[in-house]
């Protein structure tokens, strides 16, 4: 269902340039008429605006149930400081981030991780753009696992695209919770945009596009 802050995230997407519409050729070789490029935020207003949508989920699916936020390098790494920093302003929960580095460092401090030290017990959840294959989750949860015994269940993102991932009849985000146990939570989905489009009465060809690309490649 396409709610108010659904359709107000699609548009400040939109207006960022973050959500383009045309013909852009992804990783897995797919054609797709949209594209999410969450590197297109560039300014202040954006991503505390951005954090905003971020922390209002998180609020929902979690409220304070957990110990602190991870944000994988790179585009992880604002994306978990804005939603931490809206969380405390907006929410008044002031919680812990942290984040990677992509190299261990190997001198002052040390170590691989910045910020927030997770320790044992603590649940962590992760704070990331969009799942396409699931490649950078088989890249994180090890790395959370070599924190400690920490549980991690929830990870947030911008879009869930519902592509089908390495199994047929399965999307990334299917495979990931069956992986590692992790829910995926996201703002909007390829249904909301599709439904938005629809809505406003866009160009006819993106939506048939969609329409055709929707009932290739996704799991609805």
């Amino acid at each position: 269902m396409l709610t108010t802050q659904k359709k107000e995230f699609i548009e400040f997407m939109m207006s960022a340039d973050v959500l383009r519409f045309g013909e852009f050729k992804t990783k897995s070789g797919r054609l797709s008429p949209y594209f999410v490029n969450t590197g297109n935020y560039k300014t202040g207003a954006q991503i505390a605006t951005l954090g905003k949508f971020y922390a209002a989920l998180v609020k929902e699916i979690c409220g304070d149930q957990f110990d602190a936020m991870f944000g994988p390098a790179y585009k992880g790494i604002p994306l978990a400081t804005t939603t931490a920093a809206s969380l405390a302003r907006d929410f008044n929960l002031d919680k812990p981030y942290f984040f990677n580095r992509k190299e261990v460092k190997d001198h002052g401090e040390g170590g691989s991780l910045v910020g927030y030290q997770p320790k044992d017990g603590d649940t962590i959840i992760v704070i990331e753009d969009v799942i396409t294959a699931g490649t950078a989750v088989r890249e994180t949860m090890p790395i959370l696992k070599g924190c400690g015994d920490v549980t991690v269940k929830d990870m947030f993102i911008s879009v869930n695209r519902c592509e089908v991932g390495q199994v047929a009849g399965k999307t990334a985000i299917m495979e990931v919770k069956e992986e590692y146990g992790l829910d995926v939570h996201a703002i909007i989905t390829v249904e909301d945009i599709y439904e938005y489009l629809k809505q406003q009465q866009y160009d006819s060809e993106i939506l048939n596009r969609m329409q055709h690309y929707m009932n290739q490649y996704c799991v609805l």
